[in-house]
């Protein structure tokens, strides 16, 4: 009797065990230490989740730092010890991601070899419908000088992830808001240009800001009714959570123009260049060849001027910079978004994104087999 009591209660005890712990997902490259993204099934509530999850932390040293509501059901926050184990035993969760720092990268460009292909393009469109007017466009980078005299005054601030001080003190964002929106330098020159603050003054950008910033700007854009346009000038390797953010706020009707990336490699393996309903942007030089830094790829939609780009620049009111990078030729698709729905209305992403291409030019060279080689243009 006993040793079937034994061999009855080893049966029942794997029953009854702690579910197994969910791994964590790191990807290549730095982390933030002891901070995660937690995506939740589909269908959990994220509330009752966190609010059960609070109760557990009570003064523990954890916290949650983001709850995402529009783009990704989920939540990051800096979880540690016992809090994290309860995490990934719960039932409510899909996976589990390290806090991944993407960083912020562009080559010095040459001033004297700067490109006037955007000058040339905004005088064919004199005469037309405003400029882009009545368009939003949002710089998810590191942050904007809104008093720049470029942007006339239609440079504000969004909002501001990571703790970070509400002003760019990197000179990127400036830079691609003027590509896109500046006068002088870009081409949707009656839009509104709005600072979404994800990377910190050196260009490091953890993904869990970079989250909380596509949720702000999917939040923003169906709260104002506007026509809205998002420049992501970065990237990083894969990431499973930036890229359902992005997909989800692209599917409530905001265009994405996002980076190949600067690496010379496939950007399908890019985040967010892979996803496939954004409008990915390789780099190429003035006379149309590809940027030797540019990723390529069947995952680029557009290319575009990449190289030696001059543009608005921080430190004061009319700095300027010429700079490289597939970062600079993303926002000039942005304006070119922007510039077409001011023209002729807006429309559903995938249909805009379909115009895009079968507008653009088919003149670039020097792209490996499998990748478009049609360069973006105003239609």
């Amino acid at each position: 009797m006993k040793s079937f009591a034994l061999v009855a209660a080893a049966l029942v005890a794997p029953a009854l065990a702690a579910p197994a712990a969910i791994p964590i997902t790191k990807l290549a490259g730095p982390v933030n230490e002891n901070s995660y993204i937690i995506k939740l099934k589909d269908g959990v509530s994220k509330d009752s989740h966190v609010a059960r999850l609070l109760e557990f932390i009570g003064n523990q040293d954890s916290k949650v730092v983001y709850k995402y509501d529009s783009v990704f059901n989920g939540y990051a926050g800096v979880l540690k010890g016992p809090i994290l184990d309860y995490i990934r035993r719960s039932s409510d969760v899909e996976y589990i991601q390290a806090d991944t720092i993407y960083q912020i990268e562009y080559e010095q460009g040459d001033e004297s070899l700067a490109a006037r292909e955007t000058q040339d393009e905004s005088s064919q469109l004199v005469g037309r419908a405003a400029n882009g007017g009545g368009v939003d466009i949002y710089g998810i980078d590191t942050g904007i000088l809104t008093t720049h005299t470029a942007f006339g005054g239609r440079a504000t601030w969004g909002a501001t992830y990571g703790g970070y001080a509400s002003r760019d003190g990197n000179g990127h964002g400036t830079h691609t808001a003027g590509t896109a929106a500046g006068s002088g330098f870009g081409l949707a020159t009656a839009s509104n240009i709005i600072a979404v603050k994800v990377c910190s003054d050196g260009g490091q950008c953890p993904s869990s800001n970079i989250i909380a910033g596509v949720n702000f700007v999917a939040t923003r854009a169906a709260s104002s009714g506007r026509p809205s346009v998002a420049i992501m000038s970065l990237g990083g390797p894969g990431d499973s959570a930036i890229d359902s953010a992005v997909s989800n706020a692209i599917s409530r009707g905001t265009h994405f123009a996002v980076a190949a990336g600067n690496e010379n490699m496939n950007a399908g393996t890019r985040s967010p260049a892979r996803v496939a309903t954004a409008n990915t942007v390789g780099a190429v030089d003035s006379s149309n060849r590809k940027a030797s830094f540019s990723n390529y790829g069947a995952a680029l939609d557009v290319w575009a001027l990449g190289v030696n780009v001059r543009s608005a620049w921080i430190g004061s009111n009319s700095a300027v910079n010429t700079i490289s990078g597939t970062s600079m030729a993303t926002p000039h698709v942005a304006g070119i978004l922007a510039v077409v729905i001011g023209n002729k209305g807006n429309s559903s992403p995938a249909a805009l994104s379909s115009a895009l291409k079968s507008n653009a030019q088919a003149v670039v060279t020097g792209a490996p087999s499998g990748t478009t080689n049609l360069k973006a243009r105003v239609w």
